[in-house]
């Protein structure tokens, strides 16, 4: 194993900052990294130990202990837990022989939790040795862990034909369905490939292109929503020997999946769209940050970039244009949230653990190996396209004043079409609930767990009484105004996730409390804040919904949640926002359960209090009443 791990090391020219490509080589030859690999990485790239070792441990793709023949990963999201993810999880269980967290006796099975993989349109979803299984059934379970058990090969027992599209392409093979339920300038199949970089890019100079960016008002679509053209035009003007553009593609929102969409059927869009950035900044280096879970494209979109090569739309002088070198390559993250932060992405990027920046300087300024770096959306840079080939007042006839264009949402939980909805911005909730065929909706998580979970006075046209009715508020003055509410940046902001609850769903025992272990876990743990707020807000939570809490659990909640906003980057400022939102517009479901008009918890058990500790020591303690 030692003359493979230095074949790997050489094949990426010894070059720490691939330490990211090297580790899942070694994971894709023997299953996981340990000690003694560690010393020969450490040596041959000339990095300490505990600078490997800090790598392996932070990602959840990474083990340094063995696992098993088949591993299988199942997505513990809101959405998969609203179809039966437990039948399915118990199911797993029985079938393999052991619980989650463990390997069987025999090796041949090892059971994980994940977070959301991008399949909450199709779940319960699990990824079982990098094969995606979507809409599993207890039924399912048992067939597929029998089939493994006779001996069959993987991919034969896939149960459902291959999903539409490119999904079934020779190179993806994927039973993964697109569910593209409405489309416009973007999800459109009047893109002519490469039509831009062909015909286009040549008449206009670099400065123009931004310029047109600009005139669009297209603005980032991930969530931030920082003017594109302005972050171009940044890029261009700091001096540098490379510059970078990065293709922000790890997109680990729960509930969002709308950048597997576009990477299936538009990825051409997508890489046109960072050429023309390239072209616009002046960048010689592309990078695709690609999340793990979607390692199942990596084959079918490295073919589409050997395409480009050979027709010379990269490489060097693309399509003739005297000194235009760029060239694109794919990175596989490995499993963590935080890597969405354009600057834990860099440091992943240069094989380190995914932890955020200090800001300044921004990576516009110093990025990726201290270049000028542009990240730029998924949807942001098939939108560039579009507008380079139309022009900016053509796009902006879509979309309000303030929010231009169109916006790609992903639309699952409670509704009889969950998939892809390309709208204008401005958009009403009503809208939305009508064209996904939601009914009898309580509530609409916006822009995933770090966004807003907001109630029925931002969607449903109710009564004023209707409204005192369904918040039952207590000393709590009630809006008897309905607001539909729009998608927009000064009224509903959103990266694209959209979760729709009903009437039966349980908002804060299951839905905030699924959300708030999500960030627990995915805490990059930097922040001191991050690391210990949102247990210690989930403890509470836990406190009020067990019955012993009073209202002043309430008023530390908010007090917490506005503490946690001093956190280093936006995903650990947005961490306390399942429960921050929830109080908001759902205070009246808090109230309900704690004791009414108390001060303090009144329900101690003394007796019961100490039964643990007794248990432990041994002892039998007597209370004796004066």
């Amino acid at each position: 194993m030692k003359e493979k791990i230095n074949q790997i090391i050489s094949k990426y020219d010894s070059d720490k900052n691939r330490l990211m490509d090297i580790l899942l080589d070694i994971h894709e030859e023997k299953g996981y990294v340990d000690k003694n690999d560690i010393g020969i990485l450490a040596k041959s790239l000339v990095i300490s130990m505990a600078q490997v070792e800090e790598t392996v441990s932070f990602y959840h793709f990474f083990s340094d202990k063995p696992r098993a023949k088949y591993n299988i990963y199942l997505n513990n999201s809101i959405t998969a837990c609203m179809r039966d993810r437990k039948g399915v999880k118990e199911a797993f269980e029985k079938a393999c022989g052991t619980t989650f967290g463990n390997v069987t006796e025999d090796s041949t099975f090892g059971l994980y939790d994940t977070s959301c993989i991008g399949m909450n349109d199709q779940g319960p979803a699990a990824i079982i040795n990098d094969i995606v299984f979507t809409n599993l059934t207890p039924y399912r379970v048992v067939k597929l862990i029998t089939g493994l058990k006779e001996g069959k090969e993987l991919r034969s027992l896939i149960y459902e034909s291959y999903g539409d599209g490119n999904n079934a392409d020779p190179d993806m093979h994927a039973m993964v369905h697109n569910n593209i339920r409405k489309g416009s300038i973007l999800l459109n199949k009047d893109y002519e490939r490469f039509d831009v970089i062909k015909n286009e890019l040549t008449k206009h100079s670099p400065e123009d292109v931004i310029q047109i960016i600009e005139d669009s008002d297209l603005r980032g679509r991930g969530g931030a929503g920082f003017p594109t053209g302005m972050k171009w035009r940044f890029g261009r003007r700091v001096e540098g020997s490379h510059r970078v553009i990065i293709c922000n593609a790890d997109e680990g929102e729960p509930g969002t999946f709308k950048d597997r969409v576009m990477l299936t059927e538009f990825p051409d869009l997508v890489f046109e769209g960072m050429v023309i950035a390239a072209y616009a900044t002046g960048a010689d280096i592309g990078l695709v940050y690609l999340r793990y879970e979607y390692k199942y494209m990596l084959k079918y979109l490295n073919r589409i970039l050997s395409e480009m090569r050979e027709k010379n739309y990269l490489g060097n002088n693309i399509n003739g244009v005297k000194d235009f070198d760029f060239d694109i390559r794919i990175q596989l993250g490995a499993g963590a949230y935080v890597c969405g932060e354009e600057s834990a992405l860099i440091e992943s990027l240069e094989g380190k653990r995914g932890e955020p920046r200090d800001k300044p300087p921004f990576p516009v300024e110093k990025g990726y190996l201290d270049f000028p770096t542009i990240v730029n959306n998924v949807e942001t840079l098939g939108s560039a396209v579009r507008i380079i080939k139309h022009g900016a007042d053509w796009y902006n006839q879509y979309g309000t004043k303030d929010s231009k264009g169109t916006k790609l949402l992903s639309i699952s939980g409670d509704c009889k079409f969950p998939g892809i909805y390309e709208v204008d911005w401005g958009t009403s909730m009503r809208e939305v609930i009508e064209m996904c065929g939601a009914e009898n909706v309580q509530a609409i998580q916006v822009g995933g767990p770090s966004g807003m979970l907001i109630g029925p006075r931002d969607f449903d046209n109710l009564s004023s009484s209707d409204l005192m009715k369904w918040y039952k508020p207590s000393g709590m003055m009630v809006a008897e105004k309905f607001f539909d509410r729009k998608l927009s940046y000064s009224d509903l902001p959103t990266g694209g996730s959209m979760i729709i609850f009903n009437n039966q769903r349980d908002l804060l025992r299951d839905v905030v409390m699924n959300f708030m272990e999500f960030f627990i876990e995915e805490s990059c743990g930097s922040c001191s804040t991050c690391r210990n707020l949102p247990y210690i807000m989930k403890v509470k939570l836990e406190k009020i919904l067990n019955g012993h809490g009073v209202r002043k659990d309430i008023d530390d909640l908010l007090s917490w949640g506005k503490t946690i906003k001093v956190s280093r980057c936006g995903l650990g400022q947005t961490a306390a926002n399942p429960i921050l939102s929830s109080i908001l517009n759902f205070r009246h479901l808090y109230e309900q359960h704690v004791q009414a008009m108390a001060d303090y918890d009144n329900t101690f058990d003394l007796i019961k209090s100490v039964e643990s500790a007794n248990q432990f020591v041994g002892r039998k303690t007597e209370f004796h009443s004066n």
